[in-house]
């Protein structure tokens, strides 16, 4: 979705009883001053705060990020999930929002199975008996974006289907739509909104929400997951049925397994739980640190265990890629903190995230430090990655340094695992089982044909900026001899000056004007031009009265700027 800045208005507004909705929510929860910093117009903001109604009861003891939380789950499936998918991204929003937003509840009722019928019926072009042997009018399961049924195939095969809620998309337009408008409104209006940009949050979410509800993109990603493990005895991966699946409608194998968390039936079936922590740690690894393309939302509900102590993956909507290049920084960054060297961990952490002013390098460096003194002397069992890569986080926001999705993404996928892995195994240890993969990174930078490779390519692109030079020259001085080359200077720093500038200028213009009607009035009086009072030129009389009302005027102008 694109939001084009000449239509805001209009779109908005298209939906004044959703906009309003949304208003007196924002008010209920505690966020009304809000809108008195906002131009939303005089009658829009009275009907508002009309049916707005009494803020919400308690609201003195919840903290800002438990307001924020509670309003997106009242609002309904298009702010459920723009909380989700903020609850991973603390290079857009403070890391205490993200925390509160993890534990967003989605709490929508199932839709009806005729509406169920009619939109598999319509995406698939045929009838549901025609695709499906069986399919389970109640629904396994149900949510803001669609809902899950169990089926199975004509030729026997157990599957579960998802199906998009019916007018999502609509909703989830209008809802995208009135969110841009109001983003736009606090980036231009409000020192919060200049520095975390919502209009840019709102941009990137709108594109999420593209890719969310078209169920091939998971397909896909599901397919891709697949291949690159197989063979791999220790994980099975569900198969899509591209066939009976469309941009509405997913169909995929169903998978009969114990949820990975539920440590009692576990124990109960005879399975292994070392083993089972081991090998989810050692496949999360594997698909970060080899394949760069990992599950980027391995908690429990998405991870079920089959017999012989096989892991399956059974959602594959969140997936994240990570280059080579952010593989190695993350191991030079642990690397650094191991050696406790704070200005390479410094340097590191700098090519990591991404920021709108440079940040205080000593004070990152000091902050470092301190981390690190909590970490560097304790055995490896005893450090918690997620603790560490939660007060990592806290340190970046800290510095006003923003984290990279993919990255954030891969960090939350690792202290998952973890907090997964010591469900499973108290004894479990993370941090052992990551260090041969940041061994195996960093050694491979010393491999005879890594290092032949990355000459070639250097000498490649040396070549061709040298084929490239003769041709640029040549232009450069084809435009000077016809004299279309032109210079460009940027001033920066000095807007102050120039108005103090243009300030002075016009006090001084402003006096000289006063100045002449004075004498121009004074003459007039001598020459005794015009009509008299009481004997006095009356035009004469008016210059002086409009030289005096401009003096005044000017007196209190620099009486006011506090420089005399």
């Amino acid at each position: 979705m694109t939001f084009g800045k000449a239509n805001i208005l209009r779109r908005t507004y298209r939906h004044v009883r959703r906009y309003r909705q949304i208003l007196s929510v924002i008010i209920r929860y505690g966020f009304g001053d809000i809108l008195d910093r906002v131009p939303l117009g005089k009658s829009l903001e009275a009907r508002v705060r009309a049916v707005s109604g009494k803020p919400i009861e308690g609201l003195e003891r919840l903290t800002r990020a438990e307001r924020i939380r509670l309003a997106m789950e009242e609002l309904g499936p298009t702010f459920i999930k723009l909380g989700q998918i903020l609850s991973t991204r603390p290079d857009l929003v403070p890391v205490d929002l993200v925390e509160e937003l993890a534990g967003l509840q989605d709490n929508v009722p199932p839709f009806p199975f005729s509406q169920v019928r009619n939109i598999v019926e319509k995406e698939l072009g045929r009838p549901l008996e025609e695709v499906y042997l069986r399919f389970d009018e109640a629904p396994l399961a149900a949510a803001s974006i669609g809902q899950v049924h169990r089926a199975a195939l004509r030729g026997g095969e157990e599957v579960i289907v998802k199906i998009q809620r019916p007018g999502i998309e609509e909703m989830v337009t209008a809802d995208l739509e009135i969110l841009h408008h109001l983003a736009v409104l606090l980036e231009r209006h409000t020192e919060e909104g200049a520095f975390y940009r919502p209009a840019r949050i709102v941009e990137e979410f709108a594109r999420t929400m593209e890719r969310e509800m078209d169920y091939r993109t998971e397909a896909g990603q599901g397919e891709r997951f697949a291949r690159i493990f197989r063979g791999n005895e220790t994980l099975h991966v569900p198969r899509m049925y591209r066939g009976e699946s469309s941009k509405r409608v997913l169909t995929m194998e169903y998978v009969q397994g114990i949820k990975a968390s539920r440590v009692d039936l576990l124990d109960a079936g005879g399975y292994d739980r070392k083993i089972i922590a081991r090998r989810g740690a050692d496949l999360l690894l594997e698909q970060i640190f080899h394949f760069g393309f990992f599950h980027g939302d391995p908690h429990p509900g998405n991870l079920t265990v089959l017999p012989g102590n096989v892991i399956c993956y059974l959602d594959f909507g969140m997936m994240g890629s990570v280059d080579r290049r952010s593989r190695e920084d993350m191991a030079d960054m642990a690397y650094a903190i191991v050696k406790r060297d704070e200005a390479k961990a410094a340097a590191v952490l700098l090519q990591l995230v991404e920021w709108e002013e440079e940040p205080d390098r000593r004070a990152l460096e000091r902050d470092l430090s301190e981390l690190m003194d909590l970490y560097v002397d304790r055995p490896l069992r005893e450090i918690r990655m997620g603790a560490l890569l939660e007060q990592l986080l806290r340190l970046i926001s800290r510095h006003r340094l923003r984290l990279p999705w993919e990255r954030y993404l891969m960090v939350k996928a690792l202290a998952t695992t973890e907090g997964l892995g010591r469900i499973l195994d108290p004894d479990f240890d993370m941090t052992a089982r990551v260090a041969p993969y940041i061994r195996r990174l960093k050694m491979d930078r010393l491999r005879p044909g890594r290092i032949a490779g990355e000459i070639g390519e250097s000498m490649g692109d040396l070549v061709l900026l040298l084929r490239e030079i003769p041709a640029d020259i040549r232009e450069i001085l084809k435009q000077l001899r016809q004299g279309r080359t032109r210079i460009g200077f940027e001033h920066r720093g000095l807007e102050d000056l120039l108005f103090e500038m243009d300030r002075s200028s016009n006090r001084i213009s402003f006096a000289l004007v006063a100045s002449a009607i004075i004498i121009g009035s004074s003459l007039i009086i001598q020459a005794g031009v015009g009509p008299r009072i009481f004997g006095v030129s009356a035009l004469g009389l008016f210059g002086f009265l409009l030289a005096a009302v401009l003096g005044v005027w000017l007196l209190i102008a620099v009486l006011r700027s506090g420089k005399l």
